[in-house]
């Protein structure tokens, strides 16, 4: 991403687009920016909204309202200079098994202007198929054949590269060697769009993202920035209640609870936990209290919370991987 401190390129735009079918709002008024050379990530249960966003991100259908740019083009009004900066992929990869890699890119180029024999093989290498590109794709294996779609999603040098759940069915080899390959691309400047029900994968692969809930964007930002919103701090002591006190009295301290489970099994052995909600910088000055009041202090344990958490706190529990 841009680290000079100027303001961000913008490569997507999706500003109030709203999807009614049969007098049904799927989607209600979402808005959201991808910046030049992130990963975007797009998390939402199955059923949220996802597919059909990005059906009206690349044109194949048409928001109710709203407006959708990509590098300045609008989707609708500008469809040949807007679709010339993206590549895509929804759902699975559209691929002639009876042919080889190589055969595919030949056919997809064709299709478009100044692909020439040089460009297939740099994207080849780009997806890193050297050894396989003229074999059967029939041969493939679902991860190859998944780096063989996004080989064929950038042949036409896009700006912004769309992915819906590229990791779907993969092992767990798979899915570390595309979201390696995913950050590899994001790293060479490309923008990419991830969609995905997976909240660890987008928790270790993202830059920032947006949540999806019932057609509805309930957050976006930053990955680390959403997760450091629901920290807590767990305090192991003796006597607990004296401890409790002095927690709840303190400026530094937002919310206190004991939930006994939050800390580790070794800590509960010890003394009482206590949870408190505050800033992690506060803890050195919190604990020299504690101790001043004679207090014993056996553990104290950051507990940042994941993107699951987080989903979950959001959505009231709605269901997702």
């Amino acid at each position: 991403m841009n680290g000079s401190g100027a303001a961000p390129t913008t490569v997507l735009s999706v500003k109030n687009v709203k999807k009614k079918i049969k007098n049904k709002e799927i989607i209600k008024g979402i808005s959201f920016d991808v910046y030049a050379g992130e990963i975007f990530g797009f998390l939402g249960p199955n059923g949220s909204g996802k597919t059909t966003t990005i059906r009206m991100l690349v044109d194949l259908i048409r928001p109710t309202e709203g407006s959708i740019q990509i590098c300045g083009f609008d989707v609708h009004k500008q469809h040949d200079q807007a679709m010339r900066q993206v590549g895509c992929i929804v759902e699975n990869p559209e691929l002639y098994s009876y042919l080889t890699g190589w055969e595919n890119l030949e056919h997809f180029a064709r299709m478009l202007p100044d692909v020439d024999q040089q460009r297939i093989q740099e994207v080849v290498e780009i997806v890193s198929m050297d050894q396989r590109i003229h074999d059967k794709v029939r041969t493939y294996s679902l991860g190859m054949r998944q780096r063989l779609g996004i080989a064929q999603a950038l042949l036409g040098r896009p700006s912004l590269l769309i992915l819906d759940e590229p990791t779907n069915g993969l092992d767990p080899q798979g899915i570390k060697e595309m979201r390696e390959f995913i950050q590899r691309l994001a790293a060479d400047g490309l923008s990419l769009f991830v969609s995905s029900h997976l909240l660890s994968e987008i928790q270790q692969m993202c830059d920032r993202v947006a949540i999806i809930s019932h057609g509805e964007v309930i957050q976006v930002g930053a990955v680390q920035d959403l997760i450091a919103q629901g920290g807590k701090v767990i305090w192991t002591v003796s006597p607990a209640e004296q401890a409790e006190g002095l927690l709840l009295a303190s400026p530094l301290v937002h919310a206190v609870e004991q939930v006994e489970q939050e800390a580790s099994a070794h800590a509960r052995t010890l003394g009482k936990p206590i949870v408190t909600q505050m800033d992690q910088e506060h803890v050195p000055a919190l604990s020299r209290q504690l101790m001043e009041a004679g207090i014993s202090l056996f553990a104290v344990e950051i507990k940042n919370p994941t993107l699951e958490d987080l989903f979950l706190s959001l959505t009231e529990g709605e269901t997702i991987q």
